[in-house]
């Protein structure tokens, strides 16, 4: 709870020691009755004869909000919020950043560590696993969302779930997978094909390059998001193949893995020095297998930085 002059973080006894060693400039508070009991009652006997509280409807349930207003009493207006707390999120400070690049640093040295195991016969829910593993060798807490490993026509899938559906030779092979590093994320997508690509596969793969390299381009400070995505579009479009690109361009990241800004069409954010973003343009065509290539990205004063760095070529393995 942020106060004017002060901030209470409400908590239970299983967090008691955790609190203390993580939290600071707030005041910790172990509720006995209740989070919602405690934090709603606390308002209850605040002084003051009528108060305004600010809440987001994105993160508190129907439930939740009915518990905390019963326990605040009548005095308490609830404000909904909006998104002012993901806004001012959006901005890293240094020791965000830091976090975030190391954070980035182990995606990347994931994907280049399972490049010798990615062959034919080895199941989807196998190398998601492999993946999943090598994060938290490499220091990771652990994945920053289910790991997504997709081969064959599934790869068309954006967001397919891996399952024992084993890899054959001559599929495309779509791996998204993110790390999270003390609560800051990371978030790379790579393709790679099993033998020799065809020419329709490398025409395609080019295609999600450059309009990845396009849209890398448009970030600088003052940019519209929605121009980042319009940058990649324009691309699809000059090779007849907008049709195939089926979602936004790219998303913040930061404590989780989809935050503001939303890298889309017609989105009028202003990028700024400080905002981590993905650029992650993709094909998919439904039978044949989809092609994405997705970095984290840090908006510079002068332009954009990588911080993932695994090599965007076509891998063939």
């Amino acid at each position: 709870m942020i106060e004017p002059d002060r901030a209470t973080l409400f908590t239970d006894s299983r967090y008691t020691f955790q609190a203390r060693d993580e939290v600071s400039g707030a005041t910790i508070r172990i509720a006995k009755r209740g989070l919602l009991r405690e934090a709603g009652e606390s308002l209850r006997v605040s002084r003051r004869k009528r108060l305004t509280v600010g809440f987001s409807p994105a993160y508190l349930t129907v439930s939740q909000k009915q518990a905390l207003e019963s326990a605040a009493g009548p005095r308490v207006r609830w404000s909904p919020s909006g998104n002012e707390v993901e806004r001012l999120r959006a901005i890293k400070d240094a020791s965000e950043l830091r976090l975030m690049k190391q954070a980035a640093a182990i995606i990347s040295g994931v994907f280049e560590s399972l490049l010798p195991k990615i062959k034919p016969g080895m199941a989807e829910l196998d190398l998601a696993a492999e993946a999943e593993f090598a994060m938290r060798r490499m220091g990771a807490e652990g994945p920053s969302f289910e790991t997504i490993v997709a081969a064959g026509p599934r790869s068309a899938w954006a967001h397919a779930r891996p399952t024992s559906k084993l890899l054959r030779k001559n599929e495309l092979v779509v791996l998204d997978q993110g790390a999270i590093l003390r609560g800051y994320c990371s978030d790379m997508t790579r393709t790679v094909f099993l033998g020799r690509s065809s020419r329709r596969v490398r025409q395609l793969y080019g295609a999600v390059l450059e309009a990845q390299q396009a849209a890398k381009a448009a970030i600088r400070p003052g940019v519209e998001a929605g121009q980042v995505d319009a940058a990649a579009r324009r691309v699809f479009a000059g090779y007849k193949l907008d049709r195939f690109f089926t979602h936004s361009t790219g998303h913040g990241l930061g404590i989780e893995v989809h935050e503001p800004p939303r890298i889309g069409r017609g989105d009028t954010t202003l990028l700024q020095p400080g905002m981590v973003v993905t650029v992650e343009p993709g094909l998919y065509v439904e039978g044949f297998g989809g092609i994405r290539i997705e970095d984290d990205v840090l908006v510079t004063a002068n332009g954009v930085m990588d911080l993932t760095t695994s090599s965007r070529e076509l891998f063939e393995l």
